[in-house]
């Protein structure tokens, strides 16, 4: 069977580091501690995209803003979608967030005598004030709210003409590998480029 073959930028694009109180407990990683890559993210979703980049971003800087220096604890962070759960791409978003925070609505683990609950920590249609997603430390109610503005990333002109041709069978051979090689280049760049920039990945108290 041949292994994945990813784009190289994968292997640059910032890591989260969390620590997982049911890993630890059940031996699954040395002290808990997990490490989550974009890469990851991709294999959760099947695609890379700029949406799936951005809720690993927003995830990133979320959990940056609650814990500091300190490891992020996965399975004790709740997390709010602004969006219902079938609008635009609030599940792929979910998703991400899910694989990460181990926040799930009802379908996570239930827990070992009352510890390492999953279930209802995962809410969609939520009011929020200043972003897409919220983040809520479950230890200290500390929370943050997070959304990303891709506008000040420019993009290609002629990428949406490439994506119809691609998508209605017209497009030649060296049309459909234009538009891929495009396509992730607005990807890396804002994994590579934007991650740490606050006019695109916006947090701000709740």
């Amino acid at each position: 069977m041949s292994a994945t073959v990813f784009p190289d930028f994968f292997d640059h694009a910032p890591t989260i580091v969390l620590r997982d109180p049911l890993a630890d407990f059940l031996g699954t990683a040395v002290d808990g501690v997990l490490a989550y890559h974009y890469a990851d993210a991709v294999r959760f979703a099947g695609h890379s995209c700029p949406t799936v980049a951005s809720a690993f971003l927003m995830t990133r800087a979320a959990l940056a803003a609650l814990y500091g220096d300190a490891l992020p604890v996965r399975g004790e962070i709740r997390v709010d979608l602004a969006e219902a759960h079938d609008v635009g791409v609030a599940g792929v978003i979910a998703g991400v967030t899910t694989l990460i925070t181990g926040a799930t609505t009802d379908t996570g683990f239930r827990g070992l005598a009352g510890q390492f609950n999953r279930r209802n920590k995962l809410h969609f249609n939520q009011p929020l004030t200043h972003g897409e997603l919220r983040y809520t430390r479950l230890d200290s109610g500390a929370a943050v709210e997070v959304a990303t503005d891709l506008s000040v990333i420019p993009g290609v002109p002629h990428m949406g003409e490439l994506m119809r041709l691609c998508l209605t069978g017209q497009a030649s051979a060296a049309q459909r590998d234009e538009f891929r090689k495009l396509w992730q280049d607005r990807v890396r760049r804002l994994l590579l480029e934007y991650a740490d920039n606050p006019a695109v990945i916006r947090v701000s108290p709740a």
